[in-house]
């Protein structure tokens, strides 16, 4: 036991040394009591065209099953709460906070192949894999597994300290750790503010969100035309959406991040309505370049804009 104890807190030093606000640590096995959740969430189709949402079940409910021998899962959260945001009025053209920067997988992914190497060194030979919402993981359940927070009304993982303006990643390991203790305690009570405020109605009961009416759906992952139901609810996000964040009371806590790499292109500071709807293929590709925004594609954001200006015609 001592030398899990050791191996754990090894593991937390150096997640705070590569600049990880909190890390948690948990147990690899089967998430028993998701199965039966995960399975009634595809079953409503709340996954939309995200077919990638249904493949491979089992891993998405098994660590064991995508890291041979795996003994633990790390959860760690990275703020990426911008100090200054971008106009959010009434009339301005707006995107999620977290793509304001360069792609948090590129990040995060460059600090968990530190943190593997790292682990390496102080302790020997572990083997494992390291996730940054790219594989089926389910990282909000591990998370809140291993004391990090709870799922709020809006499904996101919530934390006390800091809200949930913040990156998920996870390193899952053959090297066995003392295990956190799981939130189990519901820090919400009876607010229903995200609920309220979503304006698509997205969010159908406390903790389930119908993905296929997320207006983060709709304006990154939807590849068709948005649908005409939609028209007038989307307050102007045009990528992605904060809008259940950013009326939750936790966030009142949310610090400003210490990450160079997620601070927003000089140019996208400067851009207004206007410059949103003549943008050319050269301004996206330069501002754009190492975002999250090149999801969709110059193509995709025009169609957003079109979207959002049939509203306001």
């Amino acid at each position: 036991m001592m030398q899990e104890d050791n191996n754990a807190a090894t593991i937390k030093q150096l997640a705070q040394e590569l600049g990880f606000e909190f890390c948690g640590i948990a147990e690899a096995g089967f998430l028993e009591e998701e199965a039966p959740r995960l399975e009634a969430w595809l079953n409503r189709n709340y996954h939309g065209e995200m077919a990638y949402m249904a493949n491979h079940f089992d891993k998405r409910l098994d660590p064991t099953k995508l890291v041979d021998g795996a003994k633990t899962v790390v959860s760690l959260v990275y703020n990426y709460y911008p100090e200054k945001k971008l106009p959010e009025g009434d009339k301005e053209l707006k995107i999620a906070k977290y793509a304001y920067g360069k792609d948090y997988h590129f990040v995060i992914k460059d600090k968990l192949k530190s943190f593997l190497n790292r682990l390496k060194e102080e302790i020997g030979d572990v083997g494992g894999r390291a996730f940054v919402d790219s594989a089926p993981v389910m990282e909000r359940q591990w998370a809140q597994k291993s004391g990090l927070g709870w799922q709020g009304k809006n499904s996101l993982l919530l934390n006390r300290k800091m809200g949930s303006f913040f990156f998920l990643a996870e390193l899952i390991i053959d090297l066995k750790a003392t295990p956190d203790n799981p939130v189990t305690k519901d820090y919400c009570g009876s607010c229903t503010r995200c609920i309220d405020a979503c304006p698509t109605d997205a969010i159908v009961q406390p903790g389930v969100v119908d993905g296929s009416r997320c207006i983060s759906y709709f304006t990154i992952e939807l590849k068709e035309e948005l649908p005409t139901s939609m028209k007038g609810k989307f307050e102007n996000w045009m990528f992605g959406c904060d809008i259940c964040q950013d009326v939750c009371p936790w966030n009142r806590f949310s610090q400003p991040h210490q990450e160079p790499e997620f601070l927003p292109h000089p140019e996208l500071e400067e851009m207004t309505r206007r410059d949103w709807e003549e943008i050319t293929q050269e301004t996206f590709s330069k501002v754009f370049q190492k975002s999250a925004v090149k999801r969709t594609k110059l193509k995709g954001l025009q169609r957003n804009i079109r979207f959002l200006n049939d509203d306001n015609t």
